[in-house]
């Protein structure tokens, strides 16, 4: 790792050592031994640090990373490259201000974001994210372009071809039209009331109301930082999105890990005709406490038109203006008695369609060789109306649902679904081989 990781580590320490001593033992203690107490933990977090990155490294032995780690006891974790689903070039605030990144790598089966590589310099972690991928991707690296003698220089190969880059504006239009921001101000002004009714304005209360209308703002301030300057690239069969603000990334997503594309037209995007698309990544781990390290943006706020190009590309010859869906049976209006217009399912020639949603209207395309397994399901009240839904699972966790067939329809489409998963990954079969 480089040699200024303790540094960033130790930086990091102190902030949890800080948080960790409260006001309380500053006023017990008083300020110099809260001084005294801070300098032992973070003198002691360094050391820490300096000995984790003294015995902490990595190599790639043929189609494997291995990353030692541990003093005491000592640690080699082989990851398969095979496996490799995602390769993310973190850059916090700290890395950002010291020239540095942290490589994240993801793998199919993994509990958790596999190997963090902290840290790195940019420089270093971009070339071995390409290797990796280059490795995983069984597609030799490419060598750099040599001249020959007396001629010039063959031109650098491409960077990569945009996509298309969110406007910040659009960004933060789009966050003030959540229902969090649009009703913030009422809830602020009732509170206001509440307080000039009572005639109290004790600072107890004033700082829990001021507590509770940050932690309901949180959310869209969180979204708006993390897809700062939003942009997507395809760098031949893979893409690359970078985003953020105080944290940068550079996420990289190979085209054939991609499960499902999901499209979200919330309530008060759609007077602006807005979207929001999503992905689902073949064995990404639904278990990280943090959805941010999930590679599963697409694009975090666009027109129609920016939608239909940007599904194009990660599914070609998808129009979601030209999908399929039927809607289910009258009766099925018993268990959705307000939603049942916006619940459908059809098959298109490429993807499986479900769509979902009242006042968020959702729709999600699953491609047929990505579909692993194929369910029909019946509650009890589903059995009493001869209902059932119909799943269709992927290697990503989610995948999609027909909710509410004919029973009948039901099989049919179960075996229909079978029928196109088996036909397209035999071609896919086909064109790898």
């Amino acid at each position: 790792m480089h040699p200024l990781s303790p540094a960033l580590h130790g930086a990091k320490s102190l902030v949890v050592v800080i948080a960790g001593l409260s006001w309380s033992t500053l006023s017990r203690v008083g300020f110099g031994w809260f001084a005294v107490l801070v300098a032992i933990f973070v003198l002691g977090a360094t050391v820490l640090s300096v000995i984790s990155w003294w015995n902490t490294g990595y190599h790639v032995v043929g189609r494997e990373l291995r990353v030692h780690e541990g003093l005491l006891w000592r640690r080699t974790r082989a990851i398969p490259l095979e496996r490799l689903q995602a390769v993310e070039v973190v850059r916090p605030l700290l890395a950002q201000l010291t020239g540095l990144a942290e490589l994240r790598l993801e793998v199919v089966g993994g509990g958790k974001t596999e190997a963090p590589l902290a840290y790195l310099s940019v420089a270093e972690a971009t070339a071995l994210r390409q290797r990796l991928l280059a490795v995983a991707g069984r597609a030799p690296e490419a060598a750099p372009p040599v001249a020959a003698p007396g001629m010039p220089a063959p031109p650098a190969p491409a960077p990569g071809r945009l996509l298309h880059g969110v406007r910040n504006r659009d960004l933060l239009v789009s966050q003030l039209l959540t229902p969090q921001a649009f009703l913030l101000p009422f809830g602020l002004a009732f509170v206001v009331a509440q307080f000039v009714s009572e005639g109290s304005w004790s600072f107890i209360a004033v700082a829990s109301t001021l507590t509770a209308m940050a932690g309901v703002v949180l959310q869209p301030v969180r979204r708006v930082l993390d897809d700062w300057s939003f942009r997507l690239d395809r760098d031949g069969d893979t893409l690359r999105v970078r985003n953020g603000l105080l944290e940068t990334r550079v996420q990289t997503v190979p085209l054939h890990r991609v499960q499902t594309v999901g499209v979200t037209w919330p309530l008060l995007w759609r007077m602006r005709g807005w979207l929001r698309l999503r992905l689902e990544v073949a064995g990404y781990s639904g278990a990280e406490p943090d959805d941010r390290n999930r590679p599963d943006r697409l694009l975090p706020v666009g027109d129609a038109h920016t939608g239909e190009l940007v599904v194009a590309e990660v599914l070609p010859g998808v129009r979601l203006a030209a999908l399929p869906a039927t809607l289910p049976p009258r009766r099925a209006r018993w268990l959705r008695p307000l939603s049942r217009a916006r619940v459908g399912a059809g098959l298109d020639e490429q993807v499986f369609v479900a769509r979902s949603g009242l006042l968020t209207r959702r729709l999600t395309l699953v491609p047929y060789a990505r579909i692993q397994s194929v369910r029909v399901t019946q509650g009890p009240a589903q059995r009493r109306l001869r209902l059932a839904t119909v799943h269709a699972d992927t290697a990503g966790g989610s995948g999609a649902a027909a909710l509410h067939r004919d029973l009948a329809e039901a099989w049919e489409l179960a075996a229909e679904l079978t029928a196109r998963a088996h036909g397209a990954r035999r071609t896919d079969r086909g064109r790898a081989g």
